[in-house]
């Protein structure tokens, strides 16, 4: 059989990172409310999402309000964010854990933080999800994050006590994770780090 050119998109394998940029990562608080997208291209706003959908301000197509949001502070989120497609959670009253939010008090903090975790920089209604530790990748960090996080409550919002857990990013091979205390063993907040089997982890 001859070998011929397929009528189909092209497909190559992933790109494989290098080992040692996988040891690094970035550990910010992931926040229990709704997922949220902006994407601007020439300076214009041309899409507004939650996590699996175009959305629009009106009671049937909005989610929590965030398109409505997005279309009152177009102005400053177009001057400061530039063009991308820029994600984020959408977070506060009435939406899932609300955080003590009450009235129609939402935010909206953005996941870049190597981009957005300076307030100056940012959009004025923006926020940036916090970073917890920024470091060696291993079971014991992660570990010791967790129960930090646990005792001393959500760093997002000062004060609450319930937060979600975590997001891990390993900037290597731009790879996110999470860790949560709810639908766990909950070892987080009782169980010593046991550091051999944190090295076997990590190993």
């Amino acid at each position: 059989m001859p070998v011929t050119i397929p009528e189909r998109p092209f497909e190559s394998f992933q790109k494989i990172a290098r080992a040692k940029q996988g040891f690094g990562c970035v550990i910010t608080e992931k926040l229990d409310g709704s997922n949220a997208q902006i994407l601007i291209e020439d300076g214009k706003i041309v899409g507004v999402g939650s996590r699996q959908r175009w959305i629009m301000p009106g009671k049937e197509t909005d989610n929590y309000g965030f398109a409505r949001w997005v279309q009152e502070n177009e102005e400053d989120l177009v001057a400061k964010l530039g063009d991308g497609q820029h994600f984020g959670e959408w977070y506060g009253s009435g939406i899932q854990r609300a955080y003590g939010r009450t009235g129609n008090d939402k935010r909206f903090a953005l996941f870049n933080t190597g981009r957005w975790s300076d307030a100056a920089v940012r959009p004025a209604c923006c926020e940036c999800v916090p970073v917890l530790f920024a470091g060696e990748f291993s079971r014991r960090n992660v570990d010791q994050v967790m129960r930090d996080l646990a005792e001393k409550g959500s760093a997002m919002v000062p004060g609450f006590m319930r937060p979600e857990g975590i997001i891990i990013y390993l900037p290597g091979p731009r790879i996110l994770l999470k860790e949560t205390y709810e639908h766990s063993d909950g070892k987080w907040k009782s169980a010593p780090v046991n550091d051999n089997a944190a090295a076997e982890a990590a190993a």
